[in-house]
């Protein structure tokens, strides 16, 4: 694997292959990898001929300076692993790459922004994201670019993002990948304590929940999201928001009449974590040859079988 730092030098590395054809993937990432990184770049494996790894901390797309200072940065840990998922290049530029001297250019997309994260943490966080998205983009010139579901209003705004500018590139979606237990992998997991780690279940147990409930036949947002609310609370755990949305538009919806995306964040201690899961209404028998017809849009797969109200109750367990 080559180690990068400059376009000049990335658009040099990556001519030949693009000369002879061959499938270039992209999996853009700020570092402090794990395993959800990881399964990214392993899928970018198996697709692709050549595999970029971008390593870059965005500040643009930081809204808290505490947050920027402390998000984890071991570039040769970072550079190990992802050698050994499979990556051919590692493209971690400086800061002054990205953002040169008078750089006054920002790309944002409008609407879809505005609701769930973007409410939060303002217009700035996406149009941070958005613009380095796009300037990667156009550094690599990538055939596809590697995604994951954890983020799943990212993944929204990025797809709108390369449909709307015309972007040449193809926008896989990976599924989000779990810790034991549920809780879903993220570098800032790493700033969790022990105490605060078994509380950040209550995400995990609140989508299970309200995906329970679904699997019922309940249909209505506000019993949905009742349910989740419930499994959250022998927590001690209130989110930051949780909402019933549509999976493109991201607009609120009363009642689950086709797949949707069920969202939260919550603080857990100092730090924020987000999550999802894609809820479906339940299908009569007589209607289940139907929804055969449309695997890409059922629920992400969980890392165990067993059942919700039990997985609820263990949770419940470690955090006491």
């Amino acid at each position: 694997m080559k180690r990068i730092t400059t376009v000049k030098e990335l658009r040099c590395e990556l001519e030949p292959a693009r000369r002879n054809g061959l499938r270039i993937g992209l999996v853009p990432t700020m570092g402090a990898l794990h395993d959800g990184h990881l399964s990214l770049i392993r899928r970018a494996r198996q697709a692709c001929e050549l595999v970029v790894v971008s390593l870059f901390v965005n500040p643009m797309q930081f809204n808290e300076p505490t947050d920027l200072e402390g998000y984890p940065r071991q570039q040769e840990r970072d550079s190990r692993l992802a050698h050994e998922a499979g990556a051919d290049i590692l493209f971690a530029p400086t800061l002054e790459e990205v953002y040169p001297a008078g750089f006054a250019t920002s790309v944002e997309v409008l609407g879809i922004t505005d609701r769930l994260e973007g409410a939060v943490r303002g217009n700035g966080h996406f149009r941070g994201v958005t613009t380095v998205v796009t300037k990667l983009l156009n550094m690599t010139l990538p055939d596809v670019a590697f995604f994951g579901q954890k983020d799943a209003q990212q993944v929204v705004v990025i797809k709108r993002l390369v449909e709307d500018l015309n972007l040449p590139v193809q926008i896989e979606t990976c599924p989000t990948v779990r810790e034991t237990g549920g809780l879903a992998m993220s570098s800032r997991n790493a700033h969790l304590s022990p105490d605060e780690r078994a509380q950040a279940l209550a995400l995990f147990c609140a989508l299970e929940a309200a995906r329970e409930l679904a699997g019922n036949g309940e249909r209505r947002s506000e019993r949905l999201l009742a349910g989740a609310r419930g499994a959250m609370a022998p927590f001690g755990l209130e989110p930051e928001y949780l909402a019933l949305v549509d999976p493109e538009t991201l607009e609120d919806l009363a009642e689950l009449t086709a797949p949707a995306l069920l969202a939260i964040a919550a603080r857990v201690g100092a730090t924020r974590l987000i999550d999802n899961v894609r809820l479906e209404p339940a299908v009569p028998p007589a209607d289940l040859s139907q929804a055969n017809r449309s695997p890409q849009l059922q629920a992400d797969p969980l890392p165990h079988r067993e059942h919700p109200g039990e997985a609820r109750q263990k949770a419940a367990l470690i955090a006491q």
